[in-house]
């Protein structure tokens, strides 16, 4: 299994190729000019000489990390990471002053007579280095791991948030159906019954076209209390996106609970979609909005939109009222922002 304190991201990589090039550079241009030779060949031979040392330990660490830590013991992993951080300087240090030869570059005599003992504290040097970045990058993801668990923690709360608030206004809507016409809750149990199993998935984001599945499976439910007055209609094509779970069908819901003044009149929502700013609209012509304030369930998805998607929800208009989900980029793997 692959431990996540070895992980380095190809951002780390690219930062320690920047240091590492720099030192060199840096480090080698001030010998080079103290001992007067041509500083512009010493910044040369820092560049090629962090530039290998840095390449060695990409090659050696990245494979050592993924390929042959994970198999051993815990035990072995020290002196093994001592091994190949040390080869990553003693090899990139020979290859590198090889290199400068073959460009012609001037060379400090004493770097070639003594190349194996000046590699071989190079290579120490990397050592320790990689040492030091070993106990950054293993705390930067262990801290990772528990902001990810806590956002993990957060979301399954307000998921079980969720499915209570739509069974009980199910239930009350299928308990007033018992008294009237029985082949209709009848009809609704089986309803909440297939729109709770497409909705169960441990996910926390749905594609946009499985979220409005789940919508009209919901408004049928609906439809059969307010006897079919409920429209939906999606404007223009259905991008592919991915939304949170119940996003939508919270939406619908809060419309239908309080939007829908007079059953004799039907109630029409509206879907559509800003592909430019990735914009979900969300309109109905059910009564007006007092002001541009959240209950407990409109909290939750903006919590959960701004979780999974850096998102946010808002209200646009009050007389017909009008809501936007804005989608960043929505990510199962989450961490604290």
């Amino acid at each position: 299994m692959y431990n996540i304190a070895l992980h380095i991201k190809i951002r780390d990589w690219i930062y320690i190729l920047l240091i590492g090039v720099l030192f060199g550079m840096c480090i080698s241009t001030l010998g080079y000019t103290i001992l007067e030779f041509p500083w512009v060949d010493g910044a040369a031979f820092g560049f090629i000489l962090g530039f290998s040392i840095t390449l060695f330990s990409l090659v050696f660490i990245s494979n050592m990390n993924k390929r042959i830590l994970p198999k051993l013991h815990e035990v072995y992993w020290l002196p093994l990471s001592i091994v190949f951080s040390f080869l990553s300087g003693f090899l990139g240090t020979i290859v590198g002053v090889n290199i400068a030869k073959l460009l012609n570059l001037s060379i400090i005599p004493e770097f070639e007579i003594h190349i194996f003992i000046i590699s071989t504290l190079i290579g120490v040097l990397t050592y320790m280095v990689g040492a030091l970045l070993y106990r950054f990058v293993k705390m930067r993801n262990q801290k990772d791991v528990i902001d990810h668990e806590y956002i993990q923690s957060r979301l399954r709360s307000l998921e079980t948030q969720l499915n209570p608030h739509f069974l009980f206004n199910a239930l009350n809507s299928i308990a007033e159906l018992i008294h009237h016409d029985k082949d209709k809750a009848e009809m609704a149990l089986l309803k909440v019954s297939s729109f709770l199993r497409n909705t169960m998935k441990e996910q926390a984001l749905l594609s946009l076209n499985d979220e409005l599945r789940n919508v009209t499976d919901y408004i049928e439910l609906e439809n059969i209390r307010f006897s079919g007055k409920i429209n939906l209609n999606t404007v223009g094509e259905i991008p592919d996106w991915s939304v949170p779970k119940f996003s939508l069908q919270l939406l619908v819901e809060n419309a239908i609970k309080h939007g829908f003044v007079n059953t004799n009149n039907g109630l029409d929502i509206k879907i559509g979609f800003d592909m430019r700013k990735k914009i979900i609209i969300i309109q109905n012509n059910g009564k007006a909005m007092e002001r541009k304030s959240f209950g407990v369930g409109l909290n939750n998805l903006k919590q959960r939109l701004e979780l999974l998607c850096k998102g946010n929800l808002t209200v646009e208009a009050l007389e017909e009222p009008m809501f936007y989900i804005y989608l960043g980029d929505c990510c199962e793997n989450i961490s604290r922002r």
